[in-house]
């Protein structure tokens, strides 16, 4: 029998490391679009700029983030193929609502102890998604951290690259008095505010059923981000677009209030929509403040398109075409001389 190495005695395992790679390199090629040149294995991953020829003034947009103490309800319910799905929607939908299409990905794991068909079927989520968004999962690192992370904990994190006509880059100067805030529904609480709600299901167990969630609490914490991305291309193509607000941290309001220019309020109306269960039960449970409970989840909100109320109509049959409902939230209203506003008023439906 072969000596073990000083290094796995150390408690890093290579060759778990690369059984990771051989167990997820058909999902990432599954991922890849034309312009990926070469496959996993390298010390870099390339992308074939020349795609970008077409452009007339092609700018070049980049988001990261991670999944936050989402990953916890992951490893305590020994589900790691719906994660990505949190990854790739906060990354790619920050680029989107610019404007910008999602070229490629590259994703970061660290663990305690690396567990191939666990990292795997964490990768093999990540490309999913990545294929959903249009996106390539073009490479990553897997770095196994003894002594720093427990052998069961792991964090995710990633970046993403994406592409843009200069004159078409969305945001707040093209927001105009008179525009309509399109509202289009999350999935669930999405990848935010996980460290609160933790904190107000910190007695329960996941595995409690939950008639109003028509399941169990874990399945319901754990259900993945929407990814919104090609369905928002669609829309940004299909019709006029002044800007976009991803509804993550922060809630409704303080996200919204970054894609409105200065002079301009936008009066949200609770009354257009009911939040889903989760956060009724969110805000119950945790007898949380209406101001507290917006300024942390997106209450049901996942994107906030600000457009003229000419685009409203075909935007909707859009979403509605991608199965995402869609509903009128608010006005844009001029405000001369005042900061950029948005305000929630009356109550939701019950």
């Amino acid at each position: 029998m072969a000596a073990e190495s000083a290094y796995a005695a150390a408690g890093v395992d290579i060759a778990a490391g690369d059984r990771a790679v051989e167990l997820m390199k058909d999902a990432v090629a599954r991922s890849h679009r034309p312009e990926v040149l070469g496959g996993l294995g390298g010390f870099a991953g390339f992308f074939d700029a020349s795609a970008l020829a077409g452009y007339r003034h092609p700018v070049l947009a980049t988001s990261t983030d991670g999944v936050g103490t989402k990953v916890a309800i992951a490893g305590a319910m020994g589900v790691y193929d719906t994660i990505g799905f949190d990854l790739i929607g906060m990354l790619v939908d920050d680029l989107v609502v610019t404007g910008a299409e999602p070229l490629f990905v590259t994703d970061y794991i660290a663990c305690g102890k690396v567990y191939p068909e666990r990292i795997a079927a964490i990768v093999g989520g990540i490309a999913a998604a990545c294929t959903a968004a249009g996106a390539s999962l073009l490479g990553g690192e897997t770095a196994e951290h003894p002594g720093l992370l427990g052998t069961e904990e792991f964090d995710i994190a990633g970046a993403t690259t994406g592409v843009v006509e200069y004159d078409e880059i969305l945001g707040a100067d093209r927001v105009r008095d008179g525009d309509v805030v399109l509202a289009l529904a999350s999935s669930g609480l999405h990848s935010n505010g996980y460290s609160l709600v933790r904190n107000v299901f910190a007695g329960w167990s996941l595995e409690k059923d939950v008639a109003e969630l028509g399941g169990t609490l874990g399945e319901t914490l754990l259900t993945p981000t929407r990814v919104y991305a090609k369905d928002l291309l669609a829309i940004i193509r299909g019709c006029e677009v002044h800007s976009i607000s991803h509804i993550t941290g922060g809630g409704l309001a303080n996200n919204l209030v970054r894609v409105l220019p200065d002079g301009i309020g936008v009066d949200i109306d609770r009354a257009s929509w009911r939040p889903p269960a989760i956060f009724e039960l969110v805000q119950a449970v945790g007898r949380l403040s209406q101001p507290d409970i917006e300024a942390t989840l997106n209450m049901g909100v996942g994107m906030a398109i600000v457009l003229p109320e000419s685009s409203v109509a075909e935007a909707s049959r859009i979403a509605a075409e991608a199965g995402i409902d869609s509903w009128v939230a608010g006005v844009a209203t001029a405000a001369p001389g005042a900061r950029a506003r948005v305000e929630l008023h009356s109550e939701h439906p019950r």
